[in-house]
């Protein structure tokens, strides 16, 4: 593939190669490669397998954590009425932390080497490999980074008994999310929401990408103007 007099090698680790593409990188990374076998990142071994992730590690990993956060507010007195609330604002929280990720950081526009590079590294390669099943969810290397300031924005818009429950809920969502963008790609759903769910998220994949940023729902696209047009989500049908 060539672009610019830059050549990218597909039989080579792609990180370090991706950012030479400069302006030509936005319309390579959004040429997809169908395949369920994925690229390789990395020379080294240990990066490599950082990159890599089984979709069932997600709920594995963070329910138990949900768990103990939601338990920490039951312990503060806290009746199951008000832990649901709490539970149900911090998912709603969320869905919205989600649409803002996937439409203002995962597809801004970049063009420089290191941008490129650090594009391709958050959400390029999905774009360019969108059935590679190990790099569909968010390493939990990563995801326990990126907590510490949730939790931080979480105890200064709540109480210090209210927090645990609220953060707790908000991870849920991101397990929800994550299972759920696995199953859009990955499971046959024959009918109901997860088809339609299904249809919705390739249609941002395959035919317009700069709108349908929802995962879990179209909630944001419709609040916000950037529901795909009828037509085009009807073609893909």
């Amino acid at each position: 593939m060539v672009a610019q007099g830059f050549t990218v090698d597909l039989n080579k680790p792609l990180v370090f190669q991706v950012g030479h593409l400069g302006e030509a990188y936005e319309e390579w990374v959004h040429q997809p490669i169908v395949s369920k076998e994925g690229p390789r990142f990395f020379e080294s071994e240990f990066w490599e397998f950082l990159t890599r992730t089984v979709w069932w590690a997600i709920p594995v990993i963070w329910l138990p954590v949900v768990c103990w956060c939601i338990s920490m507010s039951v312990q503060m007195g806290h009746t199951p009425s008000e832990i649901a609330l709490m539970v149900g604002f911090g998912i709603f929280i969320w869905t919205l932390l989600e649409y803002s990720l996937h439409r203002f950081l995962f597809h801004i526009k970049t063009k420089s080497y290191w941008w490129n590079t650090i594009h391709y590294l958050l959400h390029g390669c999905h774009h360019k490999h969108p059935m590679d099943g190990l790099r569909l969810v968010f390493p939990p290397a990563a995801t326990a980074v990126l907590c510490v300031p949730f939790w931080n924005l979480v105890q200064l818009i709540s109480t210090p008994s209210i927090a645990p429950a609220l953060f707790g809920g908000g991870l849920l969502g991101y397990v929800m999310y994550d299972c759920t963008h696995y199953y859009l790609h990955h499971g046959q759903p024959s009918s109901g929401v997860p088809k339609d769910l299904k249809k919705y998220h390739l249609n941002h994949h395959f035919r317009i990408q700069n709108m349908g940023f929802g995962i879990t729902s179209s909630l944001w696209d419709k609040v916000f103007g950037t529901l795909p047009p009828v037509k085009v989500v009807e073609k893909s049908r």
